[in-house]
């Protein structure tokens, strides 16, 4: 009926619209605590022996005859055949294709999967699949069990992962974590738009640009996750 409070469509929206009055609340403070702190205790006994891992983002819109997705198959089954596991959202387009990657080297394949009105999936080459309810208990995982991030051509979400990773090192939250932004094409127009604004009006420092490295190369990928060695996680 018009005017009533509607039901929320997923506990994200549900947490966050708890005090507002066009949606029903449907948890007590209490009980969303309480799930929170499920989801986290739930990814760390899963994620907690994984080992060197490589967090992989991109589009879940890119098809499967596009060059990009090609290269981010090889580009995770280079890092794959390198002994690292590959982590992404779960979904399709590029995350379908690393977790294919990961596949296609015998390395563990890893999909963490979100709650979301229009319900995606995991797709078929997961062989390890988390679901999440919250984005911010997602996120925890995508860093914390990674070394690196590996970011391809995407939208909203794929820059909201990336800027989110930048923050943290900038920030001094995590360190030695190489960011690589794969496809040159792409990410040439950000990048001189971060110079010749952010940069150009002091928004940002030089050392702030260099918290990322372009390339198209997969050899290039796995050389800079390499560099990055020491901060590979703990075996429990």
């Amino acid at each position: 009926m018009a005017g009533q409070p509607r039901r929320p469509a997923t506990f994200d929206e549900e947490l966050l619209a708890a005090e507002v009055a066009a949606v029903i609340s449907t948890q007590t403070d209490a009980a969303r605590v309480k799930r929170v702190q499920r989801e986290l205790a739930e990814g760390f006994r899963a994620l907690g022996s994984v080992g060197a891992a490589v967090s992989v983002f991109g589009s879940a819109r890119t098809p499967r005859d596009d060059p990009e997705y090609a290269l981010a198959r090889e580009v995770a089954r280079t890092l794959g055949q390198a002994g690292y596991a590959i982590i992404t959202g779960g979904g399709p387009g590029i995350m379908e294709a690393a977790n294919c990657g990961a596949r296609d080297a015998g390395a563990l394949s890893i999909g963490l999967s979100i709650d979301l009105p229009f319900e995606l999936g995991i797709n078929e080459y997961v062989e390890l699949p988390l679901q999440f309810h919250y984005f911010f208990t997602r996120k925890v995982m995508f860093v914390r069990y990674a070394s690196s991030f590996v970011v391809f051509p995407g939208g909203f979400g794929t820059l909201d992962e990336l800027f989110e990773s930048l923050t943290l090192i900038q920030t001094g939250k995590i360190r030695y974590f190489p960011v690589l932004l794969v496809g040159s094409s792409y990410w040439s127009g950000l990048v001189e738009w971060l110079r010749e604004r952010m940069l150009a009006e002091g928004k940002v420092s030089e050392a702030d640009l260099e918290l990322f490295h372009v390339t198209d190369e997969p050899a290039q990928v796995l050389d800079a996750v390499r560099r990055a060695a020491h901060r590979q996680p703990r075996v429990a």
